[in-house]
């Protein structure tokens, strides 16, 4: 008897084992605090887990920052949180911009999901009272999850620059350090052999996740960020595939991984489109309302009397505001500093100032030549046209690379009048507090801190101006 129970154990493992399974999941990238669009994705979730009960929701990392609602909040970043937790994430890879506010310890505490980031550690030689590293930061490298008797393990990284960090101010970084996140992957091959199915839930953009699946073949899946690329279903590089959407919940992505006997068979990708989905979740729709209560934002600072047609028009003016609130003589402010595209004429409202500017940076002062100006902007820019600053008080003449056009191979500065800049001159340079900590590493040692908020600055210019037209207007000619 004992015999025969014996063998119908043995027969329901293997009849178990042999089972076809299937493991669901959606995921998001890039999000940005994107609140108005929340109520679709939770309908989104809600529809998928009614047909498949153990769905994994999963983000790639930027939760936050570019939405004042968001990112003026007490915590800052937490109405995302908790419309997150509403819809029930299981993981997030922390991404650069997870950084900034140095929120992220509180959040961590008041999220319900996991913050995955392997190339992360913590230099107990760095840390001190004001660090992160102090305060309750609760990220893994990687966990695993049980899906109907599957071993899922998901592997977390973050991008890291030339710098050797993320692209976040570096004062929101102090008492952590940073691994390459492919270098890191690789040493996480004894991972995969606990697991059914291994991803890799990555930060890193684009590059780095190809480099990862052409280096890692024991992934069976990339879910990954930073890059804001749209691909496609049919994205597939080394066998592995890559999902990424890009940016503010234009798109989810459900992925279906197919199992048999305990090996991943197939793997499926279908995008849904976020913000026509016709239907909305009533819980997270009723919070997005209490959060967006207050009068605040709504308060109207000036006239746009035509519209912002591009980030470059944008940055005319924000650095035009920077200058006439300091006195400085010309200004550079960080290309991606500005987080807004286009603006269109009509009112122009705090909130619309808080999300071109959203970091809270204060300004500062940089008192150098005109040939350490030209030398910061080749450093700070690595040569690349979506690393160029925007300027203020002076203009720019780029030649692009014809083989690459995303490369610089030349730039010259000019005065706004049309004659070279002075390289022997001294200027007063303001730009932001994160290019005057970038500026460090580029030899510029005479910085003057100012406290006041650059979104403040704008803020008060709009105000004195009363209307503003920056149609056409732009300092930079590319060649």
């Amino acid at each position: 008897m004992r015999t025969l129970f014996f063998n119908l154990f043995l027969l329901c493992v293997v009849a178990l084992s042999g089972q076809r399974r299937e493991v669901h999941i959606l995921s998001v990238n890039d999000v940005h605090a994107t609140l108005e669009y929340m109520p679709q994705l939770a309908a989104i979730a809600d529809s998928l887990r009614a047909s498949y009960p153990s769905l994994l929701v999963l983000s790639a990392g930027d939760n936050r920052t570019g939405n004042p609602l968001n990112d003026k909040y007490n915590p800052s970043g937490y109405p995302m949180v908790a419309m997150m937790n509403q819809i029930g994430f299981d993981a997030s890879a922390v991404g650069n911009h997870d950084f900034d506010m140095m929120s992220l310890p509180r959040l961590s505490q008041l999220s319900h999901f996991s913050y995955l980031c392997a190339n992360l550690a913590m230099d107990s030689m760095l840390v001190d009272k004001d660090s992160l590293a102090t305060e309750g930061l609760y990220v893994r490298p990687y966990k695993v999850f049980d899906v109907d008797g599957l071993r899922v393990g998901i592997i977390g990284t973050v991008q890291v620059g030339q710098l050797g960090r993320p692209d976040t101010h570096p004062d929101n970084l102090v008492g952590l350090r940073f691994e390459d996140p492919v270098e890191c992957v690789r040493r996480h091959e004894w991972f995969s052999r606990q697991c059914d199915v291994t991803i890799l839930l990555s930060h890193a953009g684009y590059r780095a996740d190809t480099l990862a699946a052409h280096t890692c073949p024991w992934l069976d899946l990339i879910v990954g960020g930073h890059s804001h690329k749209q691909l496609d279903s049919s994205e597939v590089i080394g066998g592995i595939p890559i999902t990424q959407n890009s940016h503010r919940l234009y798109h989810a992505t459900h992925i279906t991984i197919i199992c048999d006997s305990g090996r991943v068979t197939d793997r499926q990708v279908e995008y849904i489109d976020v913000r026509n989905f016709s239907q909305k979740s009533t819980v997270v729709e009723n919070m997005l309302h209490y959060y967006s209560e207050s009068p605040f934002f709504r308060q109207v600072l000036a006239t746009a009397a035509t519209p912002f047609n591009n980030i470059y028009e944008l940055g005319c003016m924000v650095c035009d505001a920077l200058i006439e609130c300091t006195e400085a003589d010309v200004s550079l402010y960080n290309h991606r500093g500005i987080r807004m595209q286009y603006l269109p004429a009509g009112d122009i409202t705090v909130r619309d100032v808080l999300t071109m500017d959203p970091f809270g940076n204060n300004a500062c002062i940089l008192v150098i030549t005109g040939k350490e100006l030209y030398n910061l902007i080749k450093s700070y820019s690595r040569m690349e046209i979506n690393h160029f600053p925007h300027l203020g008080g002076f203009k720019a003449k780029v030649t692009v690379s014809k083989d690459n056009p995303e490369t610089i191979t030349d730039f010259k500065l000019f005065a706004i009048d049309g004659s070279p800049l002075k390289m022997k001159r001294t200027y007063r340079v303001v730009t932001n507090s994160y290019v005057s900590a970038a500026s460090r590493a580029f030899g510029i040692s005479k910085r003057i801190g100012l406290n006041s908020e650059t979104a403040d600055m704008i803020m008060d210019f709009l105000k004195r101006r009363g209307t503003v037209d920056y149609q056409g207007v732009n300092r930079i000619v590319f060649q």
